[in-house]
């Protein structure tokens, strides 16, 4: 494949990645790891080298708008962001001592029980009101912000503060571990423990990814896997998507998200059971 080549394909599928990443709150590396690595040939640890600045670059192109309309809880996301941050700087200091086969297959099985928790969940567009806990009254966690979809403003209280923190430390080891935003982790623990709306799940997880991603980002810079004929197209891309992801955000309801949600969760469980198993 000509130079020129190359970077159209990687351009275009960084779009199709900023796209999926903002919507999802999961980066960008969850299309591009596969696609520069499967199809263009590109060696795994320039392909995480680019993965981690795509996950930087979804997360500038897509806070600004849900920073805007209310949607990313920033007291939540710099909460949290201190658990994800020390799991990715301990992650990255890990490379080459812990063998990552068994955390793919660790991890894999996790996220195959959370898609299938995700699917039970499918029809569910809003968490029920529940009592928040000490964690939320303190720190002033409450949130509201105005949903185009279903055109009212929408009020939610996060509970299972403290059970999230360990979560975030996994989300943030995965990530500087083995080079992926660990979004859907972020994601589900926002979801399924503190019983967020889907939407500022997702809109939270962006804001925190780009973060947390940057806390591993000079490492890898420092040991030479960010390669910039890959990551100057793929970050390019990835803002182009980003952007035209949080623009059908606002529009689309929140049940619609889940059903995004689910199959993008079981190809990535399936994903990493396989590179644990065989590698």
């Amino acid at each position: 494949m000509s130079g020129i080549a190359f970077v159209l394909v990687t351009f275009l599928s960084s779009v199709l990645a900023g796209i999926v990443g903002a919507l999802l709150g999961l980066g960008g590396g969850v299309v591009m790891v596969p696609v520069l690595t499967l199809f263009l040939g590109v060696h795994i640890y320039y392909a995480i080298g680019a993965s981690i600045v795509s996950v930087i670059a979804t997360s500038s192109g897509a806070a600004v708008a849900y920073v805007r309309d209310r949607l990313t809880n920033l007291r939540v996301g710099m909460l949290l962001e201190m658990a994800t941050t020390t799991g990715a700087i301990a992650g990255a200091l890990l490379i080459g001592i812990v063998n990552p086969r068994w955390l793919f297959v660790i991890f894999g099985l996790v996220l195959l029980y959370s898609a299938v928790q995700m699917f039970q969940k499918r029809k569910e567009e809003l968490p029920l009101p529940i009592e928040p806990d000490g964690f939320t009254r303190r720190f002033r966690l409450r949130g509201s912000y105005y949903d185009q979809a279903l055109g009212r403003e929408v009020t939610y209280e996060p509970t299972h503060v403290a059970f999230a923190f360990p979560a975030m430390f996994g989300a943030g080891l995965i990530s500087g571990l083995l080079g992926i935003g660990s979004g859907a982790f972020k994601v589900l623990a926002m979801d399924l423990i503190m019983r967020l709306p889907i939407k500022v799940s997702s809109a939270t997880s962006n804001f925190m990814i780009g973060v947390t991603a940057a806390a591993s980002a000079g490492i890898y810079f420092l040991r030479g896997y960010i390669e910039p004929f890959v990551a100057a197209p793929v970050a390019l891309g990835v803002l182009v998507g980003a952007f035209l992801g949080t623009r059908i955000m606002v529009r689309i309801r929140g049940v619609a998200l889940r059903y995004l949600f689910v199959p993008v969760l079981a190809i990535l469980a399936l994903e990493m059971l396989a590179r644990g198993i065989w590698g």
